[in-house]
């Protein structure tokens, strides 16, 4: 039977338990969430925008975030999809937009630097600032540097250690696939949820087979399944 996505204080007891996970540890409860097709495609083409969930899930999306301290993507999903990362579909509070962006190449006219209530936090490197990124502090950006691991990529641990003392305590992470491999391989997901919509895609994988194997991921902990219009959303607590 179909849920209405109203009802979301029951699809979301979880998030009763971040403060106390969070107060044992030094980063935020982080929630995994994206939409894929029936053969796990997020996007049809790489760098192209792809709508997949339907209206029930996408307010389901929508209440997730207001739920959550801050939400988080890579610089390839802003390029691609150039969202808004806030709470339109669903009563609540916007959640603080974070960008993962190495070498700083935010768009200064995108539609997350334009919004006059939450400037997003820029995740780059430790390397000196460019002009660009100089123009992105200036335009009301907050750079976030943190290291980088061996190949190249940003040092996941360190920025929720960051956010942390910065007084974000939930986290949730929307993508792309290089994003959400890297916090599954890093073993930093505490919970899932994922919309499967009905239909094949034959696109870009969710899992970036680049970054992960089938050895580096978890597993679900007592998924729960639930339907909302058309969609299945699966999700549960991840195994660490």
């Amino acid at each position: 039977m179909a849920m209405d996505p109203a009802d979301t204080a029951q699809t979301f007891p979880w998030l009763d338990a971040a403060e106390t996970v969070t107060r044992e540890r030094s980063w935020p409860w982080v929630t995994l969430s994206y939409a894929q097709s029936l053969d796990g495609s997020i996007a049809v083409e790489r760098g192209k925008p792809f709508e997949i969930s339907s209206p029930e899930t996408m307010q389901l999306t929508h209440r997730l975030r207001a739920a959550h301290d801050a939400i988080l993507v890579g610089i390839g999903t802003v390029l691609a999809d150039d969202p808004q990362l806030n709470v339109r579909l669903a009563d609540g509070r916007d959640p603080q937009p974070i960008i993962l962006d190495s070498h700083l190449r935010t768009p200064l006219d995108s539609r997350l630097m334009q919004r006059s209530d939450l400037h997003p936090w820029i995740v780059c490197s430790p390397e000196p600032l460019n002009g660009q990124g100089r123009a992105l502090a200036e335009a009301g950006a907050r750079l976030l540097r943190v290291g980088l691991v061996a190949d190249g990529r940003l040092l996941l641990p360190q920025l929720l250690n960051s956010l942390s003392v910065l007084g974000i305590t939930s986290l949730m992470v929307e993508g792309g696939s290089q994003v959400i491999s890297s916090f599954l391989k890093a073993r930093l997901v505490d919970w899932a949820v994922v919309t499967i919509s009905p239909r094949w895609s034959g696109g870009v994988p969710a899992v970036d087979r680049g970054e992960a194997s089938h050895g580096d991921l978890p597993h679900l902990i007592d998924p729960q399944y639930q339907q909302y219009g058309p969609d299945l959303v699966v999700s549960g607590k991840v195994a660490q």
